[in-house]
C-alpha cells in the first residue's frame, strides 16, 4: 500500500482520538489537531511517525484551499457593505498596530527583513475559528460587542488575503520598492474586480440551466471543480491558489445553491482542515523550541497585551465605549488559522527562517489556551478603567465628545454634497468595472479572435473582421462608460446649482467620453498602426456608433439588469421561501424591547419592513401599559415600545442584535443636531408633484416632511386641502429637518 494512504490512516486515527479526549475536556479542536500533529510527527520519538512529510504537505494544501474556499461560501461582498466604515477602520488599525509590534520584536532579536515582515503579517490576525468557539462556549454569541469582534474578524480575513498576495509579490522581488508593490496591488484590483464580475454574471446563468442535472453528488462535483479551477488560474497569474479558492468561494456565495455547496463541501472541508492542523502540529520542533524559548514568550506577551491595548484602542476610537472596546479588544488575544497559513507561505517561498513555523504554533497554543480565561477578565478590567477615569473625561465620552470615527461630517447635511457623493460613487464603480471588463475582453481578443481572423482570410482582410468583432464585443461595455449617469437626477440638480458646479459636471462628463474614446483608440492603433489622424477619426466614427446604436444600448441594459438580478437573487429567494422554509414546531412568540435611542424610532412598520429583511411578523406592539394587537403597516415604533414578534429562535436573535446595533451615535442623541426647518419650492413643469394631491402621494411617509401652505401668486400663504392637485409654479411650503428637506428639494 502507498505510504501515502498510510500516512494518511495514522494521522486520522491518532487526530480522531486526541481530538475526542479535547472535546471532552472542552478546549478547541484546532489545539487538539496541532497536538495529534506532534504526536505523529518526526520530531516525537516516543511514538510511531509518518513516513514522508511530503505527502502530508500536499495533502495539508488541499485542506488551505477548501478553508478557504468554505470562508469565501461564508462571505459576501454585501456584507461588507452593510457593516460600514466601522468594523473596517477598526481591523485595518488592529492590524496596522500588530504588524509594527510583529516588525519591532523581529528586529530586536536581529532576525532578517522577510522575517521581520511575515512575522507582523502572522501576529496581525485573531483566529476567528476560535474566537468563535470560545463566545459559544462562554455563552456571549448573543451579546452586541460579541458581533462586532465577529465582524471585525471577517474584514481581518479579507485582508489577510490582501496581505498574502502583498507578501507573495515581496517574496519574489525580495525588494521593498513601493511602484513594484502599486503595480502588484493594481493588478490584484484588476484580478479581483475581474473575476468577480465575469463570475456573479455567468455562474448563476449557468447554474439555472443546468438546475434539473444537478443532486447533491454533481452539485459536489460542480462547486469542487470551480474551486480547484479558480485556484489554478490564480496560480498561474502569480498568486497562490488560497486566494483563488477564496475568490470561487465568495462568488458562488451569491448564487441560490451557496448553502447546499456549503453543505455539501463541509465534510470536505472538516478533513482536509484537520489534515493542515495536523501538519501545522508536526512543524513543531522540541529542540527549536527550547533554543527559542525566549522569543516565544516575548511573542506570546507581545501577542496578548498588543491585542489588550491596541485592540481595545482601535475599538474605542471607532466606537467611543469602553465597555464595547475593552471586552472586545480582550477576546482577541490569540493568533490562529491564518497565521499557519502565512507560515507555510513564509516556508513554501523560500524566505523565512526554518525556526520561524514552530515558534508561531507555539505561541498560538499559549495563546489559546489563556483566550478564555482573558475573556472572562475583561468586564472586570472595562470597569476598573471606567473607574479610573475622572468625572470629567466620563461625562466627556457620555456625551459623545470623544475621538470616535464613525461620527457624521455635518455638511454632508447639505444637498449639494449629497448629490456629488451619489454622483461620484455611480460614476467610480461603475466605470471601474466596465473599464476592468473592456480591458480583458481586449485582451481576450488580441490573443484568440484576432490570430483566429489572421489565419482564415489572411492578415489584411483578418485584421479588419478581427478589429470590427473586438468593437461589437467591447460595445455594450465601453457606451455605459460614456452615457450612463449623465441625465441622473444628481447631474440635473448639480448643473442647475450654480456655474461653477455645472462646469465641473460637465468636466467630469467629458472625461468619462474621453476614457470611451481612448479604449476605442487603442484597439484601433494595435490592429492598424495608421496615422494617428485616421486612427482619430476611426476610433471617433466608432464611438458615435456605439452611443447613438438602439441594440448596443438594449444589450447594455440587459447585461446590467442581469448582473444586478444575480447580485441580488439569493437575498430574495431567501425572503420568498422563508414561509416554506420555517417548520411549525420552530415558530415562538419573543418580546423584543427598542432601545431608548433607537433609529427605528418614529418609522412605521412598512418602512422598516421586519417582515421581509428579517423574516420576523409583529403580533403585537406595547406601550405604556397600551396594547397594539396585530398592528398594520401604517403604525409607528416609538423609543421604549416592546415588540411582541412570531418567528423562528434565529430570526428573533438577529432582530435583537439589530435592535443593539441600529441606535443613534453618541453626538445624534442632542436634540439641537434635529432642529428642524422650513422652506419653499416652486414646483417646475417637470416636478413629479403636478397633478397628484396630498392624499395620493402621502407626502409625510415617502418624503419624512410636512406640507404646511401654499402660496399664491399675491404671496398669500393659505392652507392646503388633501384633495387638492398640485400645479405649475405652486410656491410650497414645507416643514423638516435639513436632510430630509434637502433630499426633497433635489425630487421636486
Amino acid at each position: 500500500m502507498s505510504s501515502l494512504i498510510t500516512d494518511l490512516a495514522y494521522i486520522l486515527v491518532v487526530a480522531s482520538v486526541v481530538t475526542i479526549i479535547f472535546k471532552r475536556l472542552q478546549q478547541p479542536l484546532v489545539l487538539g489537531y496541532i497536538v495529534a500533529g506532534f504526536l505523529a510527527g518526526p520530531h516525537m520519538t516516543y511514538t510511531p511517525s509518518v513516513s514522508s512529510m511530503e505527502g502530508i504537505e500536499e495533502w495539508s494544501q488541499l485542506g488551505v484551499i477548501f478553508l478557504m474556499f468554505t470562508l469565501g461560501l461564508e462571505f459576501s461582498f454585501k456584507k461588507i457593505v452593510r457593516m460600514g466604515m466601522q468594523p473596517i477602520l477598526t481591523a485595518i488599525m488592529i492590524m496596522c498596530c500588530m504588524i509594527g509590534v510583529g516588525g519591532m520584536i523581529a528586529s530586536l532579536f536581529g532576525w532578517s527583513n522577510m522575517d521581520r515582515i511575515f512575522l507582523g503579517g502572522m501576529l496581525s490576525m485573531s483566529s476567528t475559528t476560535i474566537i468563535y468557539k470560545a463566545f459559544d462556549d462562554l455563552g456571549l454569541r448573543s451579546k452586541r460587542f460579541a458581533s462586532g469582534v465577529i465582524s471585525v474578524l471577517i474584514i481581518e480575513d479579507i485582508l489577510g488575503i490582501l496581505l498574502m498576495v502583498m507578501l507573495s509579490a515581496l517574496a519574489v522581488s525580495r525588494t521593498f520598492q513601493g511602484i513594484e508593490l502599486m503595480k502588484s496591488l493594481m493588478q490584484l484590483m484588476f484580478f479581483l474586480m475581474l473575476w468577480f464580475l465575469v463570475g456573479i454574471y455567468l455562474l448563476p446563468l449557468l447554474l439555472r440551466k443546468a438546475k434539473k442535472y444537478i443532486n447533491s453528488e454533481t452539485l459536489l462535483v460542480v462547486s469542487v471543480g470551480l474551486c480547484f479551477f479558480l485556484a489554478v488560474a490564480a496560480t498561474r497569474v502569480g498568486y497562490s491558489p488560497a486566494f483563488g479558492a477564496f475568490m470561487m468561494g465568495s462568488i458562488l456565495a451569491e448564487t441560490l445553491e451557496a448553502e447546499n455547496i456549503e453543505k455539501s463541501v463541509g465534510s470536505l472541508r472538516d478533513l482536509f482542515g484537520a489534515v493542515f492542523f495536523v501538519s501545522v502540529g508536526m512543524m513543531v520542533e522540541p529542540s527549536v523550541l527550547k533554543e527559542y524559548w525566549l522569543p516565544v514568550l516575548v511573542l506570546t506577551f507581545a501577542v496578548v497585551l498588543g491585542q489588550m491595548f491596541f485592540g481595545s484602542l482601535s475599538y474605542f476610537a471607532t466606537t467611543g465605549n469602553v465597555q464595547t472596546a475593552v471586552r472586545s479588544g480582550f477576546s482577541m488575544v490569540q493568533i490562529g488559522e491564518f497565521a499557519f497559513i502565512i507560515a507555510a507561505l513564509g516556508q513554501e517561498l523560500g524566505v523565512t527562517s526554518q525556526f520561524l513555523y514552530p515558534v508561531v504554533v507555539a505561541v498560538s497554543i499559549i495563546t489559546t489556551f489563556l483566550t478564555p480565561y482573558i475573556i472572562k477578565l475583561s468586564p472586570k478590567a472595562a470597569n476598573r478603567i471606567e473607574k479610573s477615569m475622572s468625572n470629567e473625561l466620563q461625562s466627556l465620552f457620555k456625551h459623545g465628545k470623544t475621538f470616535a470615527l464613525n461620527r457624521r461630517l455635518e455638511r454632508l447635511r447639505l444637498s449639494k454634497a449629497i448629490a456629488w457623493k451619489r454622483f461620484f460613487t455611480a460614476i467610480f464603480f461603475q466605470t471601474a468595472a466596465y473599464v476592468t471588463i473592456c480591458i480583458a475582453l481586449s485582451l481576450f481578443s488580441f490573443a484568440t479572435i484576432l490570430p483566429l481572423c489572421q489565419h482564415l482570410i489572411g492578415e489584411k482582410y483578418g485584421n479588419i473582421v478581427g478589429l470590427i468583432l473586438t468593437l461589437l464585443i467591447l460595445s455594450p461595455c465601453i457606451r455605459p462608460i460614456v452615457v450612463r449617469k449623465n441625465h441622473s437626477k444628481e447631474v440635473k440638480y448639480l448643473i442647475s446649482s450654480g456655474k461653477t458646479t455645472a462646469f465641473l459636471v460637465h468636466f467630469t462628463l467629458l472625461v468619462k467620453a474621453l476614457l470611451g474614446f481612448a479604449i476605442i483608440y487603442y484597439v484601433v492603433s494595435i490592429v492598424f498602426p495608421f496615422w494617428w489622424v485616421w486612427e482619430t477619426l476611426i476610433s471617433l466614427a466608432a464611438l458615435i456608433l456605439m452611443v447613438l446604436s438602439r441594440l448596443v444600448k438594449y444589450t447594455s441594459i440587459k447585461m446590467e439588469r442581469t448582473f444586478k438580478q444575480n447580485l441580488r437573487l439569493r437575498e430574495q429567494q431567501s425572503a420568498l421561501s422563508y414561509g416554506r422554509k420555517l417548520r411549525g414546531r420552530d415558530l415562538q412568540i419573543a418580546r423584543v424591547k427598542v432601545p431608548a435611542h433607537s433609529k427605528w424610532g418614529g418609522k412605521s412598520l412598512a418602512q422598516l419592513h421586519f417582515g421581509k429583511t428579517d423574516r420576523v411578523h409583529i403580533a403585537a406592539i406595547l406601550r405604556a401599559g397600551h396594547r397594539i394587537n396585530i398592528p398594520g403597516g401604517s403604525n409607528r415604533i416609538y423609543p421604549g415600545d416592546i415588540l411582541e414578534v412570531v418567528a423562528g429562535n434565529e430570526a428573533i436573535e438577529n432582530l435583537r442584535q439589530r435592535s443593539e446595533q441600529e441606535v443613534l451615535p453618541l453626538q445624534d442623541r442632542n436634540r439641537e443636531s434635529h432642529n428642524l426647518t422650513i422652506i419653499s419650492i416652486k414646483l417646475s413643469e417637470s416636478s413629479p408633484l403636478i397633478g397628484h394631491t396630498l392624499q395620493d402621494i402621502d407626502f409625510r411617509l415617502r418624503y419624512h416632511c410636512m406640507v404646511v401652505g401654499v402660496e399664491n401668486e399675491e404671496g398669500h400663504l393659505g392652507t392646503i386641502q388633501a384633495k387638492r392637485e398640485f400645479v405649475q409654479n405652486d410656491i410650497v411650503w414645507v416643514v423638516g429637518e435639513e436632510a430630509d428637506l434637502s433630499m426633497l428639494s433635489m425630487v421636486i
